[in-house]
């Protein structure tokens, strides 16, 4: 029997207060499928979605402040923060829409905000789609793409 994935880490709580020194952000966009058309219009198969999360900096955290689900219509479906978090150096984190979830659409999308008190490089943001039936499987990859960097 294979082992069981370790659990997602704790994410600590952070207060962003006046106070705190912003030096590096962004807000990424990642494009995302509840579902996606098989042969025709008419027929669909629906996708489970992983949202990951990397920070790549080897030795500085960064703070996650957004991590908000939308629909193909762009209305906010679901804000999976409730308050900033902060994700350790090299530490990931993920975000899952289930497979019987489709209300994000075939045009669903993540946007997710970062900041840092120091100079990081840009973390790694993808989504992964899959659905197996069967003895089918169907997996892709989605990159997230910077819309707007604040210093």
């Amino acid at each position: 029997m294979p082992a069981s994935p370790p659990p997602t880490p704790d994410l600590r709580p952070v207060a962003l207060d006046r106070t705190v020194e912003i030096a590096a952000g962004q807000t990424l966009y990642v494009p995302v499928y509840s579902y996606i058309f098989m042969v025709n219009e008419e027929r669909t198969i629906n996708l489970t979605t992983t949202l990951s999360i990397r920070n790549t900096s080897r030795t500085q955290p960064m703070i996650l402040t957004a991590v908000d689900y939308h629909d193909s219509q762009g209305a906010l479906v679901k804000s999976h923060l409730e308050n900033p978090v902060e994700l350790g150096p090299l530490m990931a984190t993920e975000f899952v829409i289930r497979q019987e979830d489709v209300t994000g659409g075939i045009g669903a999308a993540f946007l997710v905000e970062w900041v840092a008190q120091t100079e990081i490089p840009d973390p790694v943001v993808e989504a992964v789609m899959i659905n197996t039936q069967g003895n089918q499987g169907l997996s892709f990859v989605s990159a997230g793409r910077v819309i707007e960097t604040r210093p």
